[in-house]
């Protein structure tokens, strides 16, 4: 173990944001009762937000941004882990309250780790990381909601994003007739590649929503809220219900009741930073089933931690498709 090691360190001066590549030790790290050695981290749009400080995620300073983090387990008082054990963390307050994955370690909470499955090296498992974790639970809810592949196809927003990708995959091999809507139709060869069956401008959900519109899909994974969840809510199909997870266009619902009364759908929010443990895991298992591990490489660029910064920018510019690993 390093007694100096490499972070990314999100500073507070005065109103400025300042972020910087830093030296630290063991002793400068929070409470935990598990250190783990960082092999992998991600960059998710969350990410993006800490690192231009462009919202205001960070709730203590001075914070080590990274919202994921996979390694091995170097020291543990925790019962269920012990040293040499592959770990994964998704949340629980990684750089917001607590140090997160852009360092060499990470001093956390056990209950918070996830073992990693058998069916995945750490790179992978921060290939899918946050966004792939966060699109298998809106899957999850579409199915615990009774939405089958026979009831329908199901449209996925901001479809060559993390989540987007990832969902296209799961829900493709899953069964499922996908339409994938996207700001990007150039990227319709990558999409059909993951499984998606059509592709449809972003235009065609992003204008101003009416309350009911036709009936096109029998439910939806939505990263970007506002004026396209609208849309999306709208168009259900009678039953149907969309999972939404993100909020890229806005916090904004400019949507009535109407389609919840009239067609009996259903809105799933779907939190992944404080998620039980239970659901955790089973995320993760059937990630380890359901996802085609093959697909990862065609959606996965890696990045070195120095190169974290650049990559803020790209993802809320919309230059990054699929997902970016940080190689620690």
């Amino acid at each position: 173990m390093k007694d100096r090691f490499k972070a990314v360190m999100v500073r507070k001066d005065a109103d400025k944001q300042i972020v910087e590549d830093v030296e630290i030790g063991l002793n400068d790290l929070m409470d935990g009762d598990v250190v783990v050695a960082v092999s992998h981290s991600t960059v998710n749009y969350k990410d993006g937000l800490v690192l231009t400080g462009r919202a205001p995620v960070v709730r203590k300073f001075p914070m080590i941004a990274g919202i994921d983090l996979a390694g091995t387990v170097e020291t543990s008082s925790h019962s269920q882990f012990k040293p040499g054990d592959k770990v994964i963390l998704n949340g629980y307050g990684l750089s917001e309250t607590h140090f997160g994955g852009y360092a060499e370690y990470a001093r956390v909470k056990g209950d918070w780790l996830v073992p990693l499955p058998q069916a995945f090296t750490p790179a992978e498992a921060m290939a899918i990381g946050t966004a792939g974790y966060t699109a298998m639970l809106c899957v999850l809810a579409l199915e615990d909601a009774g939405v089958t592949p026979d009831k329908g196809s199901i449209v996925v927003t901001g479809a060559a994003g993390g989540v987007g990708s990832v969902a296209i995959s799961l829900l493709a091999k899953l069964g499922y007739q996908v339409t994938a809507s996207t700001g990007r139709t150039e990227e319709e060869g990558y999409l059909k590649g993951l499984g998606a069956t059509e592709i449809i401008p972003r235009t065609e959900l992003s204008g101003d929503p009416r309350p009911l519109a036709k009936e096109r899909w029998a439910g939806g994974v939505d990263s970007v809220g506002s004026k396209t969840l609208a849309n999306v809510i709208a168009s259900l199909r009678y039953g149907g219900a969309v999972a939404a997870c993100g909020l890229a266009a806005g916090m904004d619902l400019p949507t009535s009741v109407a389609p919840f009364i009239l067609r009996n759908v259903s809105l799933l929010g779907v939190d992944s930073v404080q998620m039980p443990k239970p659901r955790r895991l089973q995320a993760w298992e059937r990630l380890a089933r359901d996802l085609d591990v093959s697909k990862l490489a065609a959606i996965t660029q890696t990045i070195p931690l120095s190169g974290v910064r650049k990559a803020a920018d790209d993802i809320l510019a919309g230059r990054v498709r699929g997902r970016l690993v940080v190689q620690i």
